[in-house]
C-alpha cells in the first residue's frame, strides 16, 4: 500500500466529503482526514481523528467514507479512528476558517493559544458580543450572541 496525503484518486474523493454538522466546510478542511492509502488491488484504509473523542460525527463520517469510495470503485474501504495526536484548531485551513464565517460560524482565532476577549459576530462584524452559553449545537462550538446586531452564533471552540 502507498500512502497519499494530499494526492491520489481516494485522498481525492475522501478529501471532497462534507462535514456532517458544517456542511460548508469538509473534513478536508477541518483537518479530520489524517491519511489515506490505498493499494492497486482497490483496497483503501482511511485514517480521521475527531475533533473531541465524543464527537456524534464520526460515525456518520465513517458511512459516507465508506459509501463514497465504495461507489467511485474502490472494494474495500476501511477506516480507522486516531484520537492520538488530538486534534486542534490549528489543523483547519484558512480557507475553512473564511467558510466557517461567511456560514455564520464564529472560528477560532490564531495561534496555539488563544484568549478571547471578544469574538467578532460573522454577521455584522462588531466585537460587542458575549458567550450566552458554553456549548452550542454541537459540543464543539459554544453559544454567543452579538450585542450590536442582537444575533445569536455559534463560536468554534479553539480546542
Amino acid at each position: 500500500m502507498t500512502s497519499i496525503v494530499g494526492g491520489g484518486g481516494a485522498w481525492k474523493i475522501a478529501a471532497d466529503i462534507p462535514d456532517p454538522e458544517l456542511p460548508v466546510v469538509t473534513i478536508a478542511d477541518l483537518g479530520i482526514l489524517r491519511d489515506v492509502t490505498e493499494d492497486d488491488q482497490g483496497r483503501v484504509h482511511v485514517r480521521i481523528t475527531p475533533t473531541y473523542s465524543g464527537c456524534p460525527a464520526m460515525e456518520t463520517i465513517r458511512t459516507d467514507l465508506i459509501e463514497t469510495l465504495t461507489a467511485a470503485g474502490y472494494r474495500h474501504v476501511d477506516v480507522e479512528f486516531v484520537l492520538a495526536p488530538a486534534w486542534t484548531t490549528d489543523w483547519m485551513s484558512e480557507e475553512a476558517k473564511a467558510k466557517l464565517r461567511a456560514y455564520g460560524v464564529a472560528p477560532p482565532g490564531a495561534g496555539p493559544v488563544s484568549v478571547p476577549l471578544a469574538v467578532r459576530c460573522p454577521q455584522c462584524g462588531s466585537l460587542d458580543t458575549r458567550e450566552s452559553s458554553r456549548f452550542g449545537s454541537t459540543a464543539c462550538k459554544s453559544l454567543w450572541v452579538c450585542r450590536a446586531c442582537r444575533e445569536p452564533f455559534d463560536h468554534f471552540k479553539a480546542i
